[in-house]
């Protein structure tokens, strides 16, 4: 198909949609484009409506979400833009699809360095990049930095480095030891792959308890759904066979990424809009979230799910997430450069 029909055809089909919603740019009803899996954020949405009375409609989007919008333009229903990403999050912003916006509940529960400084965009819950370790030996504390040390050859599993977890967390590597240290790290911790890099994180997990490597960066709320057995039973083998460590860079902080949200542009619905961004900085819903997906609320104070707790002490690293973003680029090209999926 031409570029130009796919053009045609993606217009078309915004259009169509925003010709649907039209009819609910009402008082009692919000917008919701998100990328989120409806299932997650459902127990969120049902207890806002039944708090205030106001319906959110939600679109579910696995991609495209900014190029959605942005087709849509002065026309589009959405009223909230919601990501899973720090990635997306600035996505949205750089792609003009957002609005900014001041808000003294969000400014008072979201920390400075998990929000855009100018109201653009405000993390939501937080999920830490964890440890993954044999179930005994493993390490009890842990660097980033050392997932690069020889005495790890044939020993580290990890998803995809162009995935964008792993990327993140280059770029916060570059952030804090330089893009040349950042490229000797990944080559060292290349060289110490028991397998391709790929899969997900459970998979790192599952390959851990199945003796393939001893080691493997992973996201936190996995372990809650794995040793819940949200995920079945294999998964719940999988999560009660590995010891879970909190790491820091060297230079200290653990690193995090986050789901977030913002405001559209073009809100036809903003005043309920951030009153509903609002809400979901609640100590109500931050402990909703945490009961939902195992994820770490981002205000101080709020309940964190007894699985996740017994973790440990969360200390998130205090460098602005805007300020990872901007390496996110050279983090791709440096995944490439040292061939680390490959």
């Amino acid at each position: 198909m031409k570029a130009s029909q796919v053009f045609r055809r993606a217009t078309l089909a915004a259009a169509i949609a925003a010709a649907g919603f039209s009819s609910l740019a009402q008082a009692n009803e919000i917008n919701l484009y998100t990328t989120r899996e409806p299932g997650l954020v459902k127990p969120l949405l049902d207890a806002y409506t039944a708090k205030t009375g106001v319906k959110v409609n939600t679109v579910f989007l696995k991609d495209g979400l900014p190029e959605r919008v942005a087709s849509e333009g002065d026309k589009s229903p959405a009223d909230v833009l919601m990501a899973v990403d720090i990635n997306a999050l600035v996505d949205m912003q750089e792609k003009g699809v957002t609005q900014p916006i001041k808000s003294a509940a969000l400014e008072a529960a979201v920390p400075a360095n998990l929000r855009d400084a100018n109201g653009n965009w405000f993390a939501l819950s937080m999920r830490a990049r964890t440890l993954y370790t044999v179930k005994t030996g493993g390490p009890a504390s842990f660097t980033y930095e050392e997932l690069a040390d020889p005495k790890y050859k044939g020993k580290v599993c990890i998803r995809a480095g162009q995935h964008p977890y792993n990327t993140a967390l280059i770029a916060h590597m570059i952030v804090k030891d330089g893009e040349a240290k950042t490229e000797q790290w990944l080559r060292g911790v290349k060289a110490n792959l028991a397998r391709k890099a790929g899969g997900g994180d459970r998979e790192v997990a599952r390959d851990i308890v199945g003796g393939l490597c001893d080691i493997g960066p992973a996201n936190s709320y996995y372990v809650g759904l794995m040793r819940t057995g949200a995920g079945g039973p294999d998964q719940q083998k999988w999560g009660d066979g590995i010891n879970v460590v909190l790491p820091t860079f060297a230079k200290g902080g653990t690193h995090v990424n986050v789901s977030g949200a913002a405001i559209a542009k073009h809100s036809p619905n903003k005043d309920n809009a951030v009153k509903l961004l609002e809400y979901l900085v609640s100590d109500e819903a931050q402990a909703i979230y945490a009961k939902a997906n195992f994820e770490y609320p981002v205000k101080k104070g709020a309940a964190v799910d007894p699985v996740i707790a017994k973790l440990g002490t969360l200390n998130v690293d205090a460098t602005p997430l805007t300020e990872i973003a901007k390496h996110r680029k050279a983090a791709s090209v440096l995944v490439d450069k040292v061939g680390f999926d490959q």
